[in-house]
Parts: structure tokens; sequence; C-alpha cells
């Protein structure tokens, strides 16, 4: 089972759709998305990523399945210093470092800001959903590993085992959050610590060293090299330059 992420292209928020930029990027990761073989597309209901997934499926003749909960991770807060409702993430590094629950994987929304708004609700429904998925393909949650009718291992150069390939057009934070669920880590980890650009790639695959147990492993995060050379990688969402590669 292979897992990819996408994040939509360069975003106008305010109208929830694409840049200009954000289109001519969608363009340069359909030529690349084309190239693979895919068995399922998702997709979130929201503008911005339903534009960028529009580039890929009309050059494939596919369709993607729509979920609400693959919806950016907006889940509003209450904003320590302001009072005021935003998201649970960008906080300045002096003020979430300094909480030790930020860290924790299993109690992440026991943090005093994070009680103020109904994150566990919502992690749980993105949770539960992408794994209502991989069930339907034989990959069944248990605990923090996964259960197959697998009887081999896979191994170097063996390709993983169902050789189904999922392809999800969303967001950055949500894709934290999945990515925290599969990983076993605090999403609030990776909203503050990773960065993945506009229509970045991000590749998790399932390893079974043991026949039958299943566990993701990331290979690729945040790789935008349909873009090289053709189009500069889309700062938004980052707090400093972009190495352009």
């Amino acid at each position: 089972m292979r897992l990819i992420f996408i994040r939509h292209g360069d975003p106008d928020y305010v109208h929830d759709s694409l840049t200009e930029k954000g289109r001519r990027e969608a363009a340069l990761l359909a030529e690349r998305v084309a190239t693979w073989k895919v068995d399922e597309f998702y997709c979130s209901p929201l503008g911005r990523a339903k534009e960028t997934a529009r580039y890929s499926l009309e050059k494939l003749n596919r369709q993607a399945q729509t979920f609400e909960w693959l919806k950016e991770f907006y889940i509003t807060i209450k904003d320590p210093e302001t009072g005021k409702d935003r998201i649970p993430w960008d906080f300045m590094p002096d003020f979430w470092t300094s909480d030790p629950h930020f860290y924790d994987k299993d109690n992440w929304t026991e943090a005093e800001v994070f009680k103020t708004g109904d994150l566990r609700k919502n992690y749980d429904e993105v949770a539960a959903g992408l794994d209502s998925i991989l069930a339907k393909h034989g990959y069944i949650r248990s605990g923090a590993v996964y259960k197959t009718n697998h009887t081999q291992p896979t191994g170097s150069g063996i390709a993983a085992q169902d050789g189904k390939t999922l392809v999800f057009f969303c967001h950055l934070g949500v894709s934290f959050v999945m990515m925290a669920h599969l990983l076993g880590f605090s999403p609030a980890q990776l909203f503050h610590n990773f960065f993945v650009a506009p229509t970045s790639v991000t590749v998790l695959n399932a390893e079974e060293r043991i026949a039958g147990t299943a566990m993701f492993r990331t290979q690729v995060i945040g790789c935008t090299r349909h873009l090289a050379g053709l189009e500069p990688v889309s700062a938004s969402g980052y707090f400093t330059d972009v190495f352009q590669d």
C-alpha cells in the first residue's frame, strides 16, 4: 500500500481557489501525476484542493471521491494573547515548546490552548476516515499498527503487498494530522517543525517486516521536483525563504 498526500497549489484563500501561480503549479503537477499508476483518488471538498486535483484528473480522465474530513484542519481555538479565534498552529517557538503536551502523541489536545477548541473530536474524525479507506483495502488498525491477511513479509526490493496507490489532494494541516495518526506523532510537532509547499508530494509506504503486520513509513516529504526550473516553489505558510533547488 502506498499513500500519496498532495497539498493544493499556491492558494487564494480569500476566494478559496488558486492564484495564477497555483494554476501553473497544478498543471506541472498533472504532468507528474499522469506517470503514476493510481488506483484511487481522494479529494478535499475545498475549492483550492478541487481546482488542483482537476488538472490531474482531467488529464487522466479520472474522478476523485470527495470526503468532508479531508478539508483543512482549521479547528478554531482561542489565541492565548488576543482571545480571538485562530488556527491551531503557527505559534511562536517560546510558547509551544514550553508545554510538553505539544510533544505528547496521546495527550497533545490536553495543552491548555487546545482545550479551547474541539480538536480531539475532529482529529478522531480524520483518523477514522483514513482508517475506513485502509480497511477497505485490507489494512485493519490494531493499536498503532495495521493488520493484514498477507502471508509474506516485505523486504528490500519487494513491492508493497497489495500494490495499491492511493492519492489524496488536500492541505498541509490535514496531511500532517493523517501522518501523525499513521506514524505515531503529535500533530503539533508536525504543524510547527515541518513544511510542505503547495503542490508538493509526500509519499508513505506500508512496510510488513513481519507478515500480517503493516506500519507506514515516510519515503518522501514535500517533494516539488515537478516545479524544478519551471516554476518557483511557493512559500505559502512558511516564515523564511524557501530553498529553490
